[in-house]
């Protein structure tokens, strides 16, 4: 029958299966193979997308990409699509678990374009997909909160009020977030099981503490718990640990839920999960059956499965929370059957799909001590497999690892030239970072920048206006300023719309922009002066740098005395220095023409005494004092591990950027590594005089 009906007829059709959850059923097979032989014949948006989500679990990743190619042509050809369609390409993109980014641009622009038209379900299930498919766009979430933020007294009823805490909580300026949680804590009794869920996630989102919304919360929960699925109630445990609550019966229940859900499991990652929450539970008493049943499912375990175990473990271990006989001994054999899991699944891989999908969502210590070396080499056993569809899974690999692998990130680079516009834009910039962050140059270095920079250029639209600014400091760090861009960035407009659509980004995010700002007018002002940029960020340093206390720790009052010792008296040493655009240094001095230390208290530099060391915040250029002619401003930095990439000596992007920067302010700049300074060739303190002895004269 399913072959006699017309494509409208076929559409509805199969939205009538979906809605009855027959997701898999043979009928909906035979949907899908029609779809798959017609697919060139349809040509409304409309039906395709009602198709694309009632066939989305029983299609496979060739059909997928079929599908995506053909929503993206007809999403173009429209000049006007109506948001319901682009909501369900949404949810196909959700049901497939693939973050598209050209699909989610296309509809992310319809969606702005039809904002009068949007009501608050809309809203809330655009921002869910969004945050289910890790797809953040400032813009919409802006104009989401213009729309609402002037209704907020029209929602009454629980359902839509939980919907509205969950769009405005995040983003709201202080009256309305005020107004939303005592609105919440009047409607608490009336949520329901998801609408309590939902606030409480969202108050862990916006950081909130308010105690009275958080007790009423956890009141409510009690008579709730029962009907939450176990990811739920990880989930809610997650979010409570993180809220700080303190209701010790509330936590007592979820405990013997899960523990429930925990002896009956039999999928490995819902036991990893468990296991995971359990750990974060403040004074947990483990019980041998965790144990048992870790053990038991390792066999089946995902790496990112064995690393919640293994985070697990380690933790309680640590902090003694297991308390049978021979426990620590039953911990220790746990963690070694572990780690052998681990190494027999990575050298059981032998695809590198599988393999980067695996370790997205690994992180940690015990990954990083145990499995991330003998992790990148597999890269490299399987490096033909890399190709322009998985450079960014191995990029973000390789960034999160923090792993200088020349041959890696040479493939990656000669892939993504070969490939680049094949890849999106947006993927360019997280392949850039890497580069950038790194300090790496592959072989064919110009052309591969020159390539990408070229792409990024041609397509800046691709990108929301605080991630414009987010690339450009990825390639001022590795020492490129197209001018395109940086008149983009450095417009007074570009910078008003900035300015509005920070107050809607998360408050790390929006800081985080706000330092790669600064970072960027300092390194446009210092080396292209000829774009004419002005410095603005004066006021913005002082507030960040001048009113943060100082960095005076044991290792810096040890090495000021040893400076005292080899120049001859405290006067002749800064500690703590701040530069003209607010580079903070170690150390700084000034030696003359015959290497001679000069004095800071004879030029008249105005020194503080703090515990007798002496500290200086004074950053204007008029405050620096001209030097004689031949003396030499020397700065003096040492570099812990951060400074370097893993295992390496290599020299990371902003420890690179910092000494190129300090050489154009005048200064020499001497670096210190870690792995010099803590060596045992200096293990004493005369062998560490004469190491800075050397390196401040510069003998070799």
């Amino acid at each position: 029958m399913t072959f006699r009906l017309s494509l409208p007829a076929l559409s509805k059709f199969a939205l009538c299966l979906y809605k009855q959850r027959r997701h898999f059923s043979p009928v909906i097979g035979k949907v899908a193979h029609i779809v798959d032989m017609k697919l060139d014949s349809i040509q409304d948006i409309r039906i395709l997308s009602v198709l694309m989500i009632s066939i989305s679990d029983v299609i496979s990743q060739c059909f997928r990409d079929r599908l995506l190619h053909k929503a993206g042509q007809l999403l173009e050809e429209k000049d006007e699509v109506h948001f319901n369609y682009a909501k369900r390409i949404l949810q196909f993109l959700q049901n497939v678990k693939l973050r598209y980014h050209p699909l989610l641009e296309k509809c992310n622009k319809i969606f702005l374009k039809s904002a009068s038209h949007l009501d608050i379900h809309s809203i809330s299930l655009i921002l869910g997909l969004y945050e289910q498919l890790g797809f953040d766009n400032a813009e919409f979430r802006l104009v989401a909160k213009q729309l609402l933020s002037e209704t907020i007294d029209v929602y009454y009823d629980p359902e839509t009020f939980a919907k509205l805490f969950f769009i405005l909580g995040p983003v709201a300026e202080s009256k309305v977030r005020e107004r939303l949680l005592v609105t919440a804590v009047r409607m608490a009794e009336e949520f329901s099981s998801h609408q309590v869920l939902v606030i409480v996630k969202t108050m862990q989102k916006m950081k909130c503490r308010n105690s009275h919304l958080l007790k009423k919360m956890a009141s409510i929960l009690h008579k709730h718990l029962d009907s939450y699925h176990v990811i739920q109630l990880v989930k809610l445990t997650q979010y409570l640990v993180v809220l700080r609550c303190h209701d010790l019966e509330l936590f007592a229940k979820l405990k013997m839920l899960l523990l429930g859900f925990l002896k009956s499991s039999v999928i490995p990652a819902d036991t990893a999960a468990i296991i995971r929450v359990l750990a974060m539970v403040p004074s947990f008493q483990v019980e041998e059956v965790i144990i048992n049943k870790a053990a038991a499912v390792l066999p089946q375990c995902k790496l990112h499965h064995l690393n919640c175990i293994a985070t697990a473990l380690v933790k309680w271990n640590h902090y003694d929370q297991l308390h049978w006989q021979n426990s620590s001994e039953l911990c220790v054999k746990l963690l070694r059957k572990l780690n052998d899991c681990g190494f027999q699944r990575l050298q059981k891989a032998n695809n590198l799909n599988l393999l980067l999908e695996e370790l997205t969502h690994v992180n940690g210590e015990w990954f990083e001590e145990v499995l991330s070396e003998e992790t990148v080499a597999m890269c490299q056993c399987l490096i033909d497999q890399i190709t322009w569809e998985n450079v960014l899974q191995l990029s973000f690999f390789l960034m999160k690892t923090n792993h200088r692998c020349p041959s890696l990130l040479d493939r990656i680079a000669s892939v993504t030239v070969e490939n680049i516009d094949k890849i999106h834009p947006f993927e360019i910039y997280f392949i850039l970072f890497l580069f950038s962050a790194l300090n790496y140059d592959p072989p064919a270095n110009e052309e591969f920048f020159e390539s990408c920079i070229q792409r990024l250029t041609s397509n800046l639209s691709c990108f929301g206006t605080h991630r414009l600014v987010l690339l450009g400091h990825v390639l001022a760090v590795a020492g490129y300023f197209p001018p395109a861009l940086m008149m983009r960035i450095f417009n007074v407009s570009f910078l008003s719309k900035l300015d509005a659509q920070l107050k809607v980004l998360p408050d790390t995010l929006k800081q985080r922009v706000r330092l790669c700002l600064m970072k960027l007018n300092r390194a446009v002002c210092l080396e292209c002066p000829e774009f004419h940029i002005p410095w603005f960020h004066e006021h913005y340093c002082q507030r960040v740098f001048c009113n943060s206390s100082s960095r005076i720790n044991p290792l810096r009052q040890h090495v000021h005395r040893m400076l005292t010792e080899i120049l001859g008296g405290s006067h002749y040493a800064r500690i703590s220095v701040l530069t003209p655009y607010y580079y903070e240094i170690d150390f700084e001095c000034i030696l003359d023409e015959n290497k001679k230390p000069l004095s800071y208290v004879a030029q008249n530099t105005p020194l503080d005494d703090v515990e007798g060391i002496h500290l200086t915040r004074d950053i204007k250029d008029k405050g620096r004092k001209a030097l004689p002619p031949g003396a030499q401003r020397i700065a003096l930095e040492f570099l812990d591990s951060k400074a370097f990439s893993k295992d390496s000596h290599h020299l990371k992007g902003e420890s690179a950027l910092k000494k190129r920067h300090l050489e154009m302010l005048g200064y020499q700049v001497v670096q210190i590594p870690h792995f010099e300074w803590n060596s045992m060739v200096l293990s004493t303190k005369g062998e560490q005089l004469e190491y800075l002895r050397r390196h401040l004269y510069g003998i070799q």
